[in-house]
């Protein structure tokens, strides 16, 4: 794996996680309303447009007519109950607030586990990160797995010890048996109330303990999902992008799922468990399978979807930041994506069994979100192939896509704008366009080669 000698302090502020840090270089919150407004009128006349100029040849062509036509328009269509579903999703995203930090008095004791492989003198930097964060030392402990590297990364994690000696614990598998297992030879070491995981190329925030131990107060949570930023965002073009989404992925929708304690995915990069819970989960979930497969990817989300079939909420905290290495290069990218994407199949196919024990409103809500969102797969990729033989009629119709496409990621980067007040905002648009025309085929090859572990979890 790449080093990385990156210091967050000396990254500019003004692109800082946090917005209360950022300039207020116009008064967001009321263009943000006015703004929203005219996108989303802007959106809906557009596709509305779009849909008949494309559509309505086709069910000319067939003789389709009335309620047919309507059917026949699966843009249209989509395009409905994604707008419900995206009113539905603003309304929970204004009413979700943090969870109050717990104060160092009535911090209970925790246990980081942070496991590496092949990560060199990064993963020092993420001990020495979670040492310097505000916890009470006698209620603190790191446990640092070394999965069988072949790199220096041992020399690393045991300079890490031997600097701390109280608070670090540094473990050595012989050979690599793969991130769930060195997670669960943390968790076995693991003495603390609260279980936190942290990804070795990932660096948590001073603030990011006492807030992702706050929402255990109460008593039927089992998971928190911190808040996840790009460290790398100035390096390259494709990090600044992501970070876009990232924000967006955590600040937006998982702040909406938070609201009824149904978060799909704590990530690997910061995420707490209640010790009690993941104890007993840990035998099932470490020899998960999956089509005759051992699962070897997705850990995060498989024990996400382990912690709410047992009955527990998992919410987010969006006052427990981590900034964490993304990829900077295409293929390592479309790696990352493929991973994401192999193990969204399997844990999707998961969550739809265990939402029916979900208690009302979670099981309707969740029922609405994964249904719509699910859809946009046969919806996209059936339209796709109507765009390409209807364009070759009317090349205008590409057009018409790409400001389609524009609109729309627009109109989600504001989400992003008011949660950042940053101009990094347009690199959501570009995103959309660079998502389309060079990540469209990850989706499909990952269905077919679900079953496929060749890339394992790094």
């Amino acid at each position: 794996m790449e080093s990385y000698s990156i210091e967050p302090s000396a990254q500019p502020a003004a692109l800082s996680c946090h917005p209360d840090e950022n300039p207020t270089w116009f008064n967001v919150d009321l263009r943000f309303i006015i703004a929203t407004v005219v996108v989303f009128s802007a959106v809906v006349a557009t596709t509305i447009r779009f849909s008949h100029e494309v559509f309505d040849p086709l069910a000319d062509a067939l003789r389709i007519q009335g309620w047919a036509a309507i059917i026949a328009r699966p843009s249209l269509l989509w395009f409905t109950m994604g707008m419900v579903l995206i009113v539905i999703r603003t309304l929970l995203w204004v009413r979700y607030r943090p969870v109050a930090a717990v104060s160092p008095d009535e911090a209970p004791r925790m246990s980081i586990i942070i496991p590496a492989y092949n990560e060199g003198a990064m993963v020092r930097k993420a001990v020495d990160a979670c040492a310097r964060a505000e916890y009470a030392r006698d209620r603190l402990e790191i446990i640092v797995i070394d999965d069988g590297s072949t790199d220096d990364t041992w020399v690393h994690v045991d300079a890490a010890q031997r600097e701390r000696p109280d608070l670090v614990q540094a473990l050595r598998l012989p050979v690599n048996a793969g991130k769930r297992a060195a997670l669960a030879a943390g968790f076995a070491r693991a003495t603390g109330e609260i279980f936190v995981t942290v990804d070795s190329d990932s660096l948590v925030e001073r603030s990011a303990l006492l807030a992702i131990a706050g929402p255990f107060r109460n008593e039927r949570v089992g998971a928190v999902a911190g808040k996840v930023c790009v460290l790398n965002r100035f390096q390259s073009l494709l990090p600044r992008m992501l970070h876009v989404r990232f924000v967006l992925s955590f600040d937006f929708l998982r702040s909406v799922q938070s609201t009824y304690g149904t978060v799909y995915c704590c990530p690997g990069a910061l995420s707490a468990y209640r010790a009690t819970v993941v104890k007993a989960l840990v035998p099932a979930w470490l020899h998960q399978r999956f089509l005759g497969e051992a699962c070897t990817i997705g850990e995060d989300r498989a024990l996400t979807n382990d912690v709410l079939a047992a009955g527990y909420q998992s919410v987010y905290q969006r006052t427990a930041v981590v900034q964490t290495l993304a990829p900077e290069t295409y293929k390592k990218l479309c790696r990352m994506f493929l991973r994401w994407d192999r193990s969204y199949i399997r844990e999707e196919v998961r969550l739809w069994k265990i939402m029916w024990r979900l208690q009302l409103p979670a099981l309707v809500l969740t029922l609405l979100e994964t249904t719509i969102t699910n859809l946009r797969y046969p919806v996209a990729y059936s339209s796709l192939g109507l765009m390409i033989y209807l364009s070759v009629q009317d090349p205008l119709t590409v057009v018409r896509l790409l400001l389609s496409i524009g609109i729309v990621s627009m109109f989600y980067s504001l989400y992003f704008l008011h949660s950042e007040r940053s101009r990094e905002f347009f690199f959501g648009v570009y995103y959309a366009y660079f998502h389309f025309i060079s990540l469209l085929w990850i989706f499909p090859y990952a269905l077919a080669t679900v079953r496929n572990r060749s890339w394992l979890t790094r």
